[in-house]
C-alpha cells in the first residue's frame, strides 16, 4: 500500500518547502525559510518584509513591504482565524533578516536608521536600507551627509 502525500496549499518556488500555513479569508497564506506566499501568489522574501503586525481583536495579519522613501509601501491585511504556527514563523524569519539597525540622530532626537537585511540562504549582498524618522528631509545635504558617513561605518562594521 503506497500512501499518497497531499499537495502543499501553497505552491513555493523550487527547492523550497512549506513551514506554516493558515487558511485567510482572502485565501491560504504560507511561509518557508525564504518567503512569505501571499494568497494572490504573491512571494515576498523575508528581507522585503519591513513589518508584520498581529490585530488579535480583528484576527488580522498586517504586512509591510519594505519600501522606497516618498512611496507609498506596499500593505497586505489578512484575516486569519486560526494563525497556528504562522505568527511565529513571521516573526523568526523576519527577525533573522535583520542584520544591523541603528538609529542616528540629525535633528535632535529624530534622525533616521540604518539597516542591513540579509536574504535566508545568504546567497545575494546584503541589502542596505535608510529609515527616516518622520519630519526628517532625505534631501537635506546636512541628512545626506550624515547618512553617508552612517552607511560607510555600518558597512565597515559589518564587513
Amino acid at each position: 500500500m503506497r500512501l499518497r502525500r497531499t499537495p502543499p496549499a501553497v505552491a513555493v518556488h523550487r527547492g523550497e518547502r512549506l513551514l506554516a500555513s493558515a487558511d485567510s479569508a482572502e485565501g491560504v497564506v504560507g511561509g518557508t525559510r525564504d518567503a512569505l506566499y501571499l494568497p494572490d501568489g504573491t512571494r515576498l522574501p523575508w528581507e522585503e518584509v519591513e513589518a508584520a503586525d498581529w490585530g488579535r481583536d480583528e484576527s488580522t495579519l498586517t504586512v509591510s513591504e519594505v519600501g522606497r522613501w516618498g512611496a507609498p509601501r506596499a500593505e497586505h491585511r489578512l484575516s486569519i482565524e486560526e494563525p497556528g504556527r504562522l505568527l511565529e514563523l513571521v516573526r523568526e524569519r523576519v527577525t533573522a533578516s535583520i542584520v544591523l539597525q541603528r538609529h542616528v540622530a540629525v535633528d535632535g532626537g529624530r534622525g533616521f536608521r540604518v539597516i542591513a537585511r540579509r536574504a535566508p540562504r545568504g546567497d545575494r549582498p546584503l541589502a542596505w536600507l535608510y529609515e527616516y524618522d518622520e519630519g526628517v528631509d532625505p534631501d537635506d545635504p546636512a541628512v545626506q551627509a550624515a547618512a553617508t558617513e552612517a552607511l560607510a561605518a555600518a558597512q565597515a562594521e559589518v564587513g
